[in-house]
């Protein structure tokens, strides 16, 4: 892709959060990628620190959204003149968005709830009894656990079916990796909920470091600290295992779900 963009001069670039922490690296090495006037990040949440590196790096703007197969369309996404670090945005223009609970009233805002959305388009898949709650009342529960802020950003949680609950507390893996991804040692690192006789379920990240950094006791301790210090104490992957790489689609999505299945 880094080829592709130096060669034909691409101005446009639409590919994972993933791939962009691959292209900042190898701008480090010489990659020349000014041809691109801006990114747009799919496929996962775009974490605050990629978001801060790229424009950092660039000082062209990179841009998160979120739509689904269902809908047809991306219906909440940031604007040139208008986005922020780990934020997925506003609705776009057509579509409505909001937080609710399980009996589909509206929470309060700053309040970790499920995504409903409505807007032109719309669809399901018939064959599927998943999606028989996926329509409710006109709205549509995309599987997504959001936040909205008190100027009406919208912000990722973590998908419904993927918050960790960990001794009582809800813990969002995407901002656990978040604050890992800050820190110099990891180069990538994905975290899911490993199942835990006292907690019910701990926090555990598949790290892959940066080159040179042994994976041994003194790392994971000083990842550890870092994320107690990043977050909250209690959010700290209490497991860390250090892998080659990750699992992911071929358009560069991590694949969770074979990290849970590994164990």
């Amino acid at each position: 892709m880094i080829d592709i963009i130096e060669t034909y001069k691409a101005t446009i670039s639409f590919t994972a959060p993933t791939a962009y922490r691959a292209m900042l690296k190898a701008m480090d090495d010489g990659a020349d990628l000014s041809s691109l006037r801006v990114a747009v990040s799919a496929g996962e949440t775009l974490p605050g620190p990629v978001f801060e590196e790229w424009t950092r790096k660039t000082g062209k703007p990179i841009l998160d959204g979120i739509g689904s197969t269902e809908m047809l369309h991306i219906f909440i996404s940031n604007r040139f003149e208008d986005s922020r670090p780990a934020c997925t945005g506003r609705p776009v223009g057509g579509y409505e968005a909001k937080i609710v609970g399980d009996d589909m009233q509206e929470v309060p805002r700053g309040t970790v709830g499920r995504l409903a959305v409505r807007g032109p388009t719309g669809c399901r898949y018939m064959a599927d009894e998943r999606q028989r709650d996926y329509v409710r009342a006109g709205w549509n529960l995309t599987g997504d656990s959001f936040f909205q802020d008190e100027d009406g950003f919208f912000h990722f949680a973590a998908r419904s079916d993927d918050m960790i609950v960990s001794a009582g507390y809800n813990i969002a893996g995407p901002e656990v990796e978040a604050a890992l991804i800050g820190h110099p040692d990891v180069a990538e690192c994905a975290v899911i909920g490993a199942p835990d006789t006292e907690r019910g379920e701990i926090v555990e990240a598949y790290v892959v470091l940066a080159a040179g950094v042994a994976g041994d006791m003194l790392t994971v301790k000083r990842l550890q600290d870092h994320v107690k210090a990043t977050i909250a104490p209690y959010k700290y992957p209490r497991s860390i295992k250090f892998v080659d790489s990750l699992p992911k689609t071929q358009t560069g999505k991590i694949q969770r779900f074979r990290l849970r299945t590994a164990g």
